[in-house]
């Protein structure tokens, strides 16, 4: 480790740098996974707009802040980026398995669904990893259906959210 760091990280509990850069490496992980995966997939509106109904390859993240709670659920909503790019909105229980209804709104119409995931670590921030399943929407995506990988990083401190998603879409 070089000086530097040593002096940033000095006096830190070494569960907490350990933390940080396990959820950085997991964002970096998903970050690349999702580049990968959406190579593909139609790159701007246009072309997503034109392309045939049928199977739509699709990775976005989506970052939420909170906005309110019911009992356990955390109500959170902000801007997703990627191939389907809109506004989310979630409602999410964390506990021993993170569960979540949410709907996208894009300018082709909105995507509703529900996931879960299993939480991994403590401390600040706990990513989790699971799946999602798309139920139905309006518009273009009135009909449409899937599974796709959920991953994310949930900030105790702020209830602040990181999701990612990857996988098809069938319209």
């Amino acid at each position: 480790m070089s000086k530097q760091a040593t002096a940033r990280t000095r006096g830190l509990p070494v569960v907490k740098v350990l933390t940080a850069w396990t959820v950085f490496i997991a964002l970096s992980f998903i970050a690349l996974v999702g580049a990968a995966l959406s190579a593909g997939a139609p790159s701007t509106p246009r072309d997503r707009a034109a392309s045939p109904a049928g199977t739509l390859s699709a990775t976005d993240t989506a970052h939420l802040h909170y906005l309110r709670s019911s009992g356990s659920l955390l109500h959170e909503e902000g801007a997703a980026h990627g191939t389907l790019p809109g506004n989310m909105q979630a409602s999410v229980d964390i506990g021993p398995t993170v569960t979540a209804s949410f709907k996208i709104h894009t300018n082709d119409g909105t995507i509703n669904g529900h996931g879960i995931a299993t939480p991994r670590g403590s401390g600040t921030y706990e990513s989790f990893a699971g799946s999602l399943t798309v139920t139905g929407g309006t518009g273009r995506y009135a009909h449409a259906h899937g599974i796709a990988g959920l991953y994310g990083v949930f900030d105790r401190k702020t209830y602040a959210l990181t999701v990612q998603t990857t996988g098809k879409l069938s319209l």
